[in-house]
């Protein structure tokens, strides 16, 4: 019985869109990549950023290379794409990190349609449930974005 009540929580929590703030702007949150890329309307398989709240959750989720560690480390807004193409953000805001430790990670993108500016409106029509903490909602200055292989890191923005 009680795996079934595990399994049950874990099916309804994957189907969930959470709109928060998050560590660089107010967000969709989701254990589910296609359904947030639905909510935005945009390709369902496009890839998703996947937010978590500690380097030892990174480690479960991916292999950094060992040359940039100590980089990845010391960035704060930062995400890094990996050879594979995935993509994460360690995040270091003490309140998204505390939601984060709650549920583990999530995918996680910007709460506006595709290619528009943020409309709040918008994004409570397409969540299930808002999280607001006492920030309320804002936009702030988008992460920096690396790719990196194992020989090497670029700036994307």
């Amino acid at each position: 019985m009680h795996s079934l009540q595990n399994q049950s929580k874990h099916i309804w929590l994957n189907n969930l869109i959470f709109l928060t703030q998050t560590d660089t702007t107010v967000g969709f949150l989701s254990k589910n990549p296609k359904i947030l890329n639905l909510a935005k309307r945009r390709d369902e398989n496009q890839k998703i950023l996947k937010v978590v709240s500690s380097f030892h959750e990174l480690k479960n989720q991916t292999r950094v290379p060992n040359r940039f560690k100590r980089f990845l480390r010391h960035s704060k807004k930062a995400t890094f794409i990996y050879p594979n193409g995935d993509s994460f953000r360690v995040v270091f805001d003490k309140q998204h990190k505390e939601f984060l430790k709650k549920f583990g990670s999530f995918y996680s993108t910007s709460a506006n349609e595709n290619k528009k500016s943020f409309d709040l409106e918008y994004a409570i029509s397409k969540c299930d449930c808002v999280v607001e903490d006492s920030r309320g909602f804002f936009e702030d200055t988008p992460s920096k974005i690396y790719k990196i292989n194992r020989t090497q890191i670029k700036k994307i923005r």
